[in-house]
């Protein structure tokens, strides 16, 4: 891991066994708080996903705001929120995924991604890659390409990166 990376790692705290036994928490919220680190993990993941050469970015409620709008900002680029069902004022598509216990629905508006433009999805954390495949699946709807995605976190022992094997990943702290 590199200099960088591990600055970053060690502004995030864990919590063990939240939210139940055997969960080990990673809470971005002490990088956040930290206005120079944070600034420099938006620097970092926006210099990563330039190379993909994006033409809108997409993050999922809530922590995809706070990771996908700010690196759009900083490319000069869009950013295309997905909401939980029920959200969003306009027409938009809804998609159900799973969670651990249940099962929740995204949307995106209907007119968020035109045909063809390139789509970099963003998020905090890669765990299973259930929510991101999701978001995935609602941008191709829409006939957007998907060109990367993008992490502040991955947790990799939970494999979610082989789930999206047919994208390019960046992920700026990887848990082992």
């Amino acid at each position: 891991m590199n200099h960088a990376a591990m600055r970053f790692r060690e502004k995030i705290r864990v919590i063990e066994d939240f939210p139940q036994p055997g969960v080990s928490f990673k809470d971005i919220t002490t990088l956040l708080k930290e206005g120079s680190l944070y600034k420099q993990a938006i620097d970092a993941m926006a210099e990563a996903v330039r190379q993909w050469n994006p033409e809108v970015v997409v993050g999922p409620e809530a922590r995809g705001f706070v990771i996908g709008a700010p690196v759009a900002y900083a490319l000069g680029l869009g950013f295309v929120p997905i909401r939980k069902a029920g959200k969003l004022p306009a027409e938009s598509i809804e998609v159900n995924y799973d969670l651990e216990y249940g099962s929740d629905r995204l949307g995106i508006h209907k007119d968020a991604i035109r045909p063809g433009q390139r789509v970099v999805i963003m998020d905090d954390l890669l765990a299973t890659g259930g929510t991101i495949s999701t978001a995935i699946q609602l941008v191709e709807q829409l006939q957007g390409e998907v060109v990367g995605l993008a992490f502040l976190i991955e947790l990799c022992y939970l494999n979610g990166r082989q789930k999206l094997s047919e994208y390019p990943v960046y992920s700026l702290v990887q848990y082992e």
